[in-house]
């Protein structure tokens, strides 16, 4: 279903409204702040939209009538009104073979996060409302499964981003999914408390035979390393199975008490079988419990919070673990010698992280990092100071917390910004002001934003992609199942909306969707690595080609961009190639070297046909489309380097934008700057300061001449979702404060503090 309205709404603001229209340039800057950034921009009262106007110096020498004026002066636009929360974090599953982490979410979703290549979010599996993932596993062949609350086990295929096939486990609501060492075999935990094995053949898994039955539901499993046992955690027990036999031989009874209460069942939510025959156990006591499983014998208890225990990983070399707290803290233990040079060692509780606000439900334990997730949808990995050969970018923390993908689009003439949510898409017209002013002015608002309309999906299927049109009349989106093209007309009071009804069936998933610049092409991108090309008309569309990437790939195209002439489509696959494709003549034009780091945003300049690439090792790459070679800037790039501070920024860019007036410059940004690039300047040093553009305005002219450089960056506006230049002097740039995603969240549990 879809409403629109031709009244604006207006909301009553104070001084710091959610959003504002301003004037920016490079020289603004100022410090990234760790945990909840950007709190010098907001105050409590913020909400919605706010206008202002700034006025950005570029810090660039001043230039002459013919070489630009007011050259590097912008409007922004600053929206806060997109309400987007990321959805917590169920469950997590890294994989050492190939140095990857698969994450659950609690809206079905699933993504990939490529750990060599800068912890890019590589692959996105989209959610379902009837969808619940409660665990998930790596198998044999880097085979990924996942169970949930509605009785199915999902394997996912990780070549063409969908679900292979689900099948039921016929036990009900399945809690706990694991795979044994070898891959060969998982085993799933059930409501009704079976156990029970499934093969994993070439193709898909099958049934195998379920073990002794229990009275209460399996929360948790774990295999014994040699994969001839089971332990599972149940309710105030741990049961361990012999596989062979399918006969229960151990049931240890989990002490209830906890420090806040002493009748409540205990819940055992997390189990590790040691190679030592010892099984370790979380519950919702609080207390990480060691046990000998041939005895079933308590031996040592470690009492870790107040509130549940609800997650429990170990390192591959068993020395060191991690578990995660209802309270937000994530603690690690470490197997350290009583005395230095005795061979005899305890369990030591060493370091306590507080970096989640909420519920940490999912940890992992690679061989170098911790890692851990939960309720405030921030993934975080901390490296261990220990194990990381050099003290370098590669110990940094890492804490993600947006999609590495963009979540809006822009009609630029219109002044139209579509929102993609999981559920809906919502279209508004930005706001405006007749009032000039100067560097970090507050303006006041003649026009205010206004909601035009709202735009439902249809099913239980999360929206996986969304576009709109550059004219504003087209909107388009898609579903794991669908894909469903829209058609607007802008009246003087109001909007109507119609579907488009004869769209091209697709049996594919649609991963990617874009409108051409002239809004007459539709094209999309589907997982045999396919893109299609619609012709748009007033009556409706039709399929008029379809292009297919010359070397065989069989993974979808996941960024798409085209040229403003309408005459080059480039398209980036998941194999990493790079294909451009000629839309006037049809066919396939040339491929882009391979780089050794997967793309992370690609457009094509408006004026040369270049395209610019973004990489996400941090380097910027820019390719001559019409001679098939990268451009001279771009080996000058590769033989000087870029400056240290901008390789070791831990987000990758995820939009690149583009002033038809001045050719050489390049936007582009990341969650927590904003970059304009001059390429007629020079490329900076390490010893010279990236961010020195505060400095420069102290300057005269001549010295600013020589420590100009072709960097600058702001970081006036935190968290970025997106960033546009609406014209040769407007951008808009979309932002998601953490305090509003918080804000959502249930209230956390409270912990007391010294002296409070």
């Amino acid at each position: 279903m879809c409403t629109g309205t031709g009244r604006p709404r207006i909301w009553k603001l104070g001084s710091s409204g959610g959003g504002d229209l301003g004037r920016w340039g490079a020289g603004a800057s100022g410090p990234r702040s760790p945990g909840l950034s950007t709190t010098s921009l907001l105050s409590p009262a913020s909400s919605f939209l706010r206008l202002t106007q700034r006025r950005l110096l570029s810090g660039r020498p001043k230039r002459t009538a013919d070489e630009g004026k007011g050259m590097g002066e912008f409007k922004v636009h600053r929206v806060r009104f997109f309400d987007y929360s990321p959805a917590g974090i169920r469950c997590i599953a890294y994989s050492a073979q190939s140095d990857r982490l698969a994450v659950a979410r609690n809206d079905g979703s699933v993504e990939i996060y490529n750990f060599p290549a800068n912890y890019f979010q590589e692959k996105v599996f989209p959610g379902d409302e009837a969808r619940s993932t409660e665990s998930i596993c790596w198998a044999a062949g880097e085979r990924l499964f996942t169970a949930g609350l509605d009785g199915k086990i999902l394997e996912y295929d990780l070549g063409k981003l969908c679900v292979k096939y689900s099948l039921d486990g016929f036990g009900g609501p399945i809690w706990g999914i694991a795979a044994n060492p070898s891959g060969s075999h998982l085993a799933i935990g059930c409501e009704d408390g079976s156990v029970k094995l499934f093969h994993v053949l070439p193709d898909k898994i099958q049934f195998e035979k379920s073990l002794d039955r229990q009275k209460d539901r399996i929360l948790s499993l774990s295999w014994l390393p040699s994969g001839t046992h089971i332990a599972a955690g149940s309710i105030d027990a741990i049961r361990v199975f012999d596989v062979n036999s399918g006969r229960s031989v151990q049931r240890i009874l989990v002490d209830r008490n906890r420090r806040t209460s002493h009748n409540r069942e205990c819940l055992v939510w997390s189990v590790a079988f040691l190679s030592s025959g010892e099984i370790v156990s979380a519950d919702s006591a609080g207390k990480v419990q060691f046990w000998d499983w041939e005895k079933g014998t308590l031996i040592r208890t470690h009492p870790v919070s107040n509130s549940d225990v609800l997650a429990l990983a170990f390192a591959p070399t068993e020395d060191s673990f991690v578990v995660g707290t209802a309270e937000g803290t994530v603690f690690q233990f470490q197997l350290l010698p009583v005395r230095s040079g005795e061979k005899e060692c305890h369990w030591v509780r060493t370091k306590p992280f507080h970096h989640h606000t909420h519920d940490v439900r999912a940890v992992a334990h690679s061989a170098t990092a911790l890692i851990s997730g939960g309720l405030d949808a921030t993934l975080v990995v901390r490296p261990l100071m220990e194990k990381v050969q050099s003290k370098t970018y590669d110990a940094a923390l890492r804490k993600i917390t947006f999609p590495h993908r963009r979540l809006v689009s822009c009609a630029k003439k219109a002044q139209l910004l579509l929102f993609q949510y999981p559920e809906r898409l919502e279209l508004w017209r930005l706001g405006a002001t007749d009032a000039i002013g100067k560097h970090d002015d507050v303006l006041p608002v003649t026009r205010n934003q206004e909601h035009l309309l709202q735009l439902k999906r249809k099913g239980s299927e999360n929206i996986s992609c969304s576009a709109l049109s550059p004219c504003g009349s087209w909107i388009s989106y898609a579903t794991a199942s669908r894909l469903c093209l829209y058609h607007l007309q802008h009246g003087d009071e109001n909007i109507s909306i119609v579907r488009v009804p004869k769209v091209p069936k697709q049996h594919q998933t649609v991963h990617q969707i874009l409108f051409s610049a002239c809004s007459t092409k539709l094209f999309f991108a589907t997982e045999g690595g396919e893109v299609h090309m619609l012709k748009l008309s007033e009556t409706g569309c039709k399929l008029m080609y379809t292009f297919t990437p010359n070397s065989g790939s069989t993974g979808p195209a996941y960024l798409l961009s085209t040229s403003a002439d309408g005459k080059w489509l480039s398209a980036a696959y998941h194999n990493w190639e790079i294909h451009i494709y000629n839309v006037c003549k049809l066919k396939h034009y040339c491929t882009v070297p391979v780089y050794d780091f997967p793309p992370t945003a690609l457009s094509i300049h408006p004026v040369t046909n270049n395209l610019v690439i973004a990489h996400s090792d941090q380097q910027v790459l820019e390719f001559n489309i019409e001679g098939k070679s990268y451009t001279d800037w771009s080996r000058k790039v590769q033989q000087h380097g870029l400056h240290k501070d901008w390789l070791e920024r831990d987000t990758p860019i995820t939009n690149i934008a583009f002033n038809a007036k001045r050719p050489s410059d390049i936007l582009l940004h990341d969650t927590y700057m904003l970059c304009l690039i001059d390429k007629s300047l020079p490329l900076p040093d390490d010893k010279t300061p990236l961010q020195n553009q505060m400095s420069l305005r102290s300057l005269s002219e001549s010295a600013r001449k020589t420590s100009a450089h072709a960097f600058k960056i702001s970081k006036k506006f935190q968290p970025i979702l997106y960033m546009d230049l609406m014209d040769k002097d407007t951008l808009v740039v979309v932002e998601r404060p953490l305090e509003h995603i918080l804000a959502q969240l249930p209230a956390p549990i409270r912990q007391k503090k010294f002296g409070t």
